[in-house]
C-alpha cells in the first residue's frame, strides 16, 4: 500500500472550466465465452522506422500520441453525479470513464486520466466496495474523498497510491465555494500526477481497430442511433450517435448532460456490460466484476453483441464478440457503462 495522508484541507474558489430492427433489451444472463488472449495494447504497435519510436499510442484511448507525454500514470478518481454535483470537471479530456450504480438508485464514475491531464477535476467523492477492482488494472493513483473504514482499507489493499481528501495535508484538494457540499471537493489533478511522475504509465485496456472497428460482417454489428440505459429508477442515462463529431453525446434523465465547460458529454465508444449486484454490504451495492456476463460495444454509430470477463482484480476486462475474436473498440475516449441484472438496455437503429 502507499497512500498520500495529512492536514485538512483549506476552502478557496475552483476553476469551472461534456435495436436494431427492434429494440434489444438486456434479458436472462448469458455466459462469457473463453477470451483467446490478453487484450492487445494498442501502444505496443510496432513502427517500421526505428526512427519514429518517439510517437507512440495512448494505452488507453488508442490514439497517436508522443511517447514522453505518456511517461506518467494514470490517475482514477472517484467523481460524484449527485443533481448537485453537475456539471462534473473535464469528463471530455478522460480516457476511460466506468459508472457504476451506488446506494439510493444514483450512480458515481470512476473517471480515469492519463493522455490529457487537466488542472482540475471533480467533485470528488467517497470510495464504494468494487472500486478496487475496478482501478487496479491501470495501476498509478486514485483519489477519492474518504469512505467507510472498510472500503478505505480495501482500497489502501491494493498496489495503486491513494490520495484521500479525508487525510490530505498538502492541498491537493480544495472546497468549490459555488458548490454546495458536499459536492464541492476539487483536486488538483495535474499536481497529483506531477507529485508521483515514476510511477509507471497504465497498460493497455482494451483491443483497438479502426476508426470504424465493427464494420465486419462476422460481427453482425447493428446500426445504432441511440442507446437508452436503466441503471434505477433515478438513473436511466441515454446516448445519442452524432455522425457530424463520430462521438456519442450524453443525456441523463431525459437531459442533455453537460460538462463544467459547456460542453456535451461525448464519447468515442460506450462499453455496456451486464453485471450482478452484491448485497453483502447493507444498503451499498457493490458491482460484481470477477466474472462474465453479456457485453454490447457501441462506436461508429455501430453495436455489436459479445461477452465480457474479468478473471483477476488487477486484470483487465476482456471483450470478445459473438463470433470468438476481439471486440475492438475506436481510437478514442471510452464509457463502460457497468448496468446492473436488474436494469436494461435498448440499442434503437
Amino acid at each position: 500500500m502507499r497512500a498520500l495522508a495529512g492536514r485538512a484541507p483549506h476552502r478557496r474558489g475552483a476553476r469551472i472550466g461534456a435495436l436494431l430492427a427492434a429494440s434489444l433489451l438486456l434479458a436472462g444472463c448469458q455466459s462469457a465465452a473463453e477470451p483467446d488472449a490478453a487484450p492487445t495494447e494498442a501502444a505496443a504497435r510496432p513502427s517500421a522506422d526505428a526512427a519514429a519510436s518517439a510517437v507512440s499510442f495512448a494505452p488507453l484511448r488508442g490514439t497517436p500520441a508522443e511517447a514522453a507525454a505518456l511517461a506518467h500514470p494514470s490517475l482514477a478518481v472517484k467523481i460524484d453525479n449527485h443533481e448537485e454535483a453537475r456539471p462534473q470537471i473535464a469528463l471530455n479530456r478522460t480516457d476511460i470513464v466506468f459508472e457504476e450504480l451506488v446506494e439510493g438508485g444514483l450512480t458515481r464514475y470512476v473517471a480515469v486520466w492519463h493522455s490529457d491531464v487537466p488542472d482540475e477535476v471533480g467533485p470528488v467523492r467517497s470510495i464504494r466496495p468494487m472500486d478496487p477492482d475496478i482501478a487496479s488494472p491501470f495501476g498509478g493513483i486514485i483519489a477519492y474523498s474518504g469512505g467507510q473504514d472498510q472500503f478505505v482499507a480495501m482500497m489502501m489493499a491494493t498496489p495503486l497510491v491513494n490520495i484521500v481528501f479525508d487525510f490530505d495535508e498538502t492541498g491537493l484538494f480544495t472546497r468549490a465555494d459555488e458548490r454546495p457540499g458536499p459536492h464541492d471537493v476539487i483536486l488538483d489533478s495535474a499536481e497529483a500526477v506531477a507529485r508521483n511522475a515514476a510511477l509507471a504509465p497504465p497498460p493497455g485496456q482494451f483491443s483497438y481497430g479502426t476508426a470504424d472497428p465493427l464494420a465486419a460482417p462476422a460481427l453482425a454489428a447493428a446500426p445504432t442511433s441511440r442507446i437508452d440505459l436503466v441503471f434505477s429508477e433515478d438513473r436511466f442515462p441515454a446516448w445519442e450517435w452524432d455522425g457530424g463529431t463520430s462521438a456519442w453525446l450524453r443525456s441523463q434523465e431525459g437531459e442533455p448532460d453537460l460538462e463544467a465547460s459547456g460542453e456535451r458529454v461525448r464519447a468515442v465508444n460506450v462499453v455496456t456490460l451486464r453485471v450482478g449486484i452484491d448485497w453483502s454490504y447493507g444498503e451499498v451495492p457493490k458491482t460484481v466484476m470477477i466474472g462474465s456476463g453479456e457485453a454490447w460495444v457501441s462506436a461508429g454509430g455501430r453495436t455489436a453483441h459479445g461477452t465480457w470477463a474479468k478473471d483477476a482484480a488487477g486484470s483487465p476486462i476482456v471483450l470478445t464478440a459473438d463470433d470468438g475474436s476481439p471486440l475492438r473498440l475506436a481510437p478514442g475516449n471510452t464509457w463502460v457503462e457497468l448496468v446492473p441484472n436488474e436494469g436494461s438496455a435498448t440499442f434503437t437503429p
